[in-house]
């Protein structure tokens, strides 16, 4: 009744004060500042003595801004046109999707920051990753700003990610800009945008917003044809065709930095990369002070009872994004968001503050990881064939330093060259490995296991996710029987809006039965359903999950695989292999139509006799083989086998390679 009395109130007051914006000009932003150019000019110019003022003018020009929504909903779009709107050269869509796996994959995976000038005023944007995977690049970086647009698909509406990144946003006491995106699309009309508003509303209110925060501006926009509009259109005449109305709302509703000038500089790192010539780049927000190339600076680390001092060095170079090139600047004040070269050893979370100075900064609290993955050296008989990166120390050096950017990876060194990492999902350690391999290395890993909690009455506590899936109504019945194995339990249950035939389901599920499932429900969809998910909580355990696959053929024998085995085999299962790979004894080479597992000789040849007659030679017709991907293998994986990961190839194979040590263990619980 109360959310239903504030939704009621709000609407009330939007009819009366919706905010009308002016258009925005190409004249009026800084005429300093030329896009892809190396520019000094750009960079704050206080004078040495006196300067407060002038700093605090400079402040208050400044707006920092973080773009956060649920997966597809367009914020790298929207950076896009608002990069293009304020004058940058953008050489290609999604600009900011810099790193390779992103660009292939169509997602965002680490946060990126930059700068647009618009109306005499500096607007440092933050896009971020809308993965549940990474939520760890979202909370990170929202702590750097002081504002947020909120974008929301006004097909879809909120959903299981929104959820999460809102919720980061309202608890450091941001008023976030809702953008209901898409709204160019046929399905979606002004009575479905009050209703996704509606929803919006009623999410503000359910995670405890305040009343300033229930009070957000909504501005409708269309990130792929280039508009944005403060009241619902469709199609705007093309002299308002652009997203003015937006950046005009991020300068009035975002409020500048707090600046406290005449403290010493103090900045916390929430960014770093690694340059050839400059060493660490450290990226982060100025919280007071001033900084001015050829500073003297140290890293400070927060221990448990007091502060280390890290390092002591010079600022050898001060860096600013603009657009999509980084310019050198001379100085920059608090609130500002600047990179600094000079310093070798401070990491993610660190403070670099002036020499005087000895308080760190509070750092980020991260969610904690949700699920683990032993990665250790490749023994197996087709091992150092493809990589360069073989040793175990090498393998740790290279997953010591992803911890160091990503904060979300906690890497724990374990026995026999083994390290366990530890991660928030499936995909987020997948693109690791993905990396690694594109880097020459090989290893083994082992099957995605589910971090536990235990309470203090030694009650056993299990990662919780919230699952959204929409589906065509003929595959509702598969999906729902595929997740109660799972022990999935539905939430809600109804038809999707606009879209006649479609049905959305709001479940809860452990994080366990879902390793695996997204290949699975992509299968029993025909690859019409779409699945998203978001952790939720820590909850009692489920119990065991039901019968979620089936058992393997495993490789008896060492050697290169022949179509003639493979045709005799093709009734026991279907082949991960083709004629031609190589196998060794416990490889697995496909998936056996029954639950247990099946010993095979995948390398038999035909016997050759000197005998010939018509009839006698048999055609070889072998049907396709299911070759699985690094995504896929790590899904489908059990306890008692690993996968064995080169840069050409992904294979599977049993923990222990040895028939008889198999039959000995299978009894045995696994490490």
């Amino acid at each position: 009744m109360a959310a239903q009395l504030l939704r009621s109130a709000w609407h009330a007051s939007r009819r009366v004060t919706a905010p009308r914006f002016a258009l925005g000009s190409f004249d009026q932003r800084l005429p300093s500042v030329f896009w892809g150019r190396r520019l000094l000019s750009a960079a704050p110019q206080v004078a040495a003595s006196g300067a407060s003022v002038a700093v605090e003018a400079e402040a208050a020009r400044l707006r920092n801004v973080a773009v956060i929504a649920h997966v597809d909903h367009g914020k790298t779009t929207l950076m896009d046109r608002l990069l293009r709107q304020c004058g940058a050269d953008i050489p290609h869509e999604r600009a900011l999707d810099s790193i390779t796996l992103e660009r292939e994959r169509g997602i965002t995976i680490a946060s990126k920051v930059t700068s647009i000038s618009w109306k005499e005023n500096e607007l440092n944007m933050v896009d971020t990753p809308g993965h549940a995977d990474f939520g760890g690049e979202v909370e990170r970086v929202v702590g750097m700003v002081e504002g947020a647009i909120l974008v929301v698909d006004a097909g879809e509406g909120p959903l299981a990610q929104t959820k999460f990144v809102l919720a980061k946003a309202l608890k450091y006491g941001l008023r976030p800009i809702l953008l209901l995106n898409k709204v160019d699309r046929p399905s979606v009309s002004e009575e479905r945008c009050d209703e996704v508003e509606s929803l919006v509303f009623d999410l503000f209110a359910n995670l405890g917003a305040s009343e300033e925060q229930l009070d957000f501006p909504v501005f409708y926009a269309s990130a792929k044809e280039g508009w944005a509009s403060s009241t619902f259109t469709k199609a705007p005449a093309d002299d308002v065709k652009n997203m003015s109305p937006l950046l005009d709302a991020i300068i009035k509703y975002v409020p500048p930095p707090k600046t406290n000038v005449d403290a010493p500089f103090q900045m916390l790192v929430s960014m770093m990369e690694r340059d050839f010539y400059l060493g660490r780049i450290l990226t982060g927000r100025i919280y007071s002070g001033v900084i001015h190339v050829g500073d003297r600076v140290h890293g400070l680390r927060q221990t448990e009872t007091s502060v280390e001092k890290i390092e002591e060095g010079k600022v050898v170079k001060l860096m600013k994004k603009k657009g999509t090139s980084t310019v050198l600047i001379n100085s920059a004040v608090a609130g500002d968001i600047v990179s600094v070269a000079g310093l070798t050893r401070p990491s993610i979370g660190y403070t670099l503050s002036s020499v005087e100075v000895m308080s760190a900064l509070p750092t980020v609290e991260l969610d904690p990881p949700t699920i683990s993955m032993t990665f250790g050296v490749n023994v197996s008989p087709l091992a150092g064939r493809d990589g360069t990166h073989l040793t175990g120390g090498k393998i740790g050096d290279r997953l010591v330093a992803e911890a160091e950017t990503n904060l979300a990876i906690n890497v724990i060194p374990g026995l026999l060259d083994t390290y366990e990492v530890q991660g928030r999902g499936e995909l987020q350690l997948g693109i690791l490995i993905e990396n690694m391999r594109r880097e020459g290395f090989e290893l083994s890993v082992s099957p995605p296991r589910v971090m536990y909690k235990t309470t203090e009455k030694g009650e056993k506590l299990e990662p919780l996710e919230e699952v959204t899936v929409e589906v065509n109504e003929e595959h509702v019945g598969l999906v729902m029987e595929a997740l109660s194995h799972r022990r999935a339990e539905v939430v809600d249950m109804g038809p999707v809006p606009g879209h006649v035939g479609r049905t959305r389901m709001s479940l809860t599920c452990p994080s366990r039965g879902l390793v695996g499932y997204r290949s699975v429900f992509s299968s029993d969809t025909h690859g019409t359903g779409f699945m998203h998910r978001a952790f939720l909580t820590h909850s009692k355990h489920r119990g065991p999950l039901g019968n979620v696959r089936k058992g393997v053929l495993v490789s008896v024998g060492n050697g290169t695989i022949t179509a003639y085995a493979l045709m005799s085999l093709e009734a026991r299962g279907v082949m991960f292999v083709s004629p031609g790979m190589e196998t060794y004894d416990g490889m697995i080479i496909g998936e056996h139509s029954r639950d247990t597992d099946l010993d095979v000789n995948p390398v038999r040849a035909k016997e050759l006799t000197n005998v010939r007659a018509a009839g006698k030679d048999e055609n070889v017709q072998l049907s396709p083989p299911r070759l699985m991907t690094l995504e896929e293998a790590i899904g489908y994986v059990a306890a008692d086998e690993l996968i064995e990961v080169t840069p050409k190839v992904v294979r599977l194979r049993k923990r222990y390679l040895d028939a008889g040590k198999r039959k000995l263990m299978r009894n045995k619980p696994m490490d």
